[in-house]
């Protein structure tokens, strides 16, 4: 499995994700929940205002939505 991360800075510019059907809403934003999108698999999201908590976008709850995300790509690396 190859792994691509993108540090797209403070504020989301996602714009490169629009060819994939399903992967943004209507506004751009990630569709995604806690990190994991809702219609591409194995495509993840850290780092998103409200992504699971409040501090989800700060450097103090990024941490664990990383160990989150990382859970869940471990999970569908272990289903292949």
């Amino acid at each position: 499995m190859d792994t691509v991360i993108f540090a797209t800075g403070y504020r989301p510019n996602v714009v490169y994700l629009k060819p994939l059907d399903g992967a943004l809403n209507t506004l751009g934003s990630p569709l995604q929940r806690k990190g994991v999108s809702q219609k591409i698999n194995g495509l993840y999201f850290v780092g998103l205002s409200w992504q699971r908590s409040f501090s989800s976008a700060t450097i103090r709850g990024v941490g664990s939505d990383a160990k989150y995300v990382v859970k869940q790509i471990k999970r569908l690396k272990d289903l292949t």
